[in-house]
């Protein structure tokens, strides 16, 4: 189990996430779609098409 500080937001992106993209794709779709600094702190959680692949 990861611990994870009690401040800390978890964010879980709801639909598929094409899970071709890097970690720099990914910060770009939390910057585009949320609106939000992806290095500010907070967890993304994005599934994959089939749901079994989590980044």
């Amino acid at each position: 189990m990861i611990p994870v500080p009690s401040q800390m937001r978890i964010w879980l992106a709801v639909g598929r996430t094409d899970m071709r993209r890097g970690m720099q794709g990914l910060a770009l779709q939390v910057q585009e779609t949320l609106g939000r600094d992806p290095h500010a702190g907070d967890l993304y959680v994005f599934r994959g098409r089939s749901g079994n692949l989590i980044k």
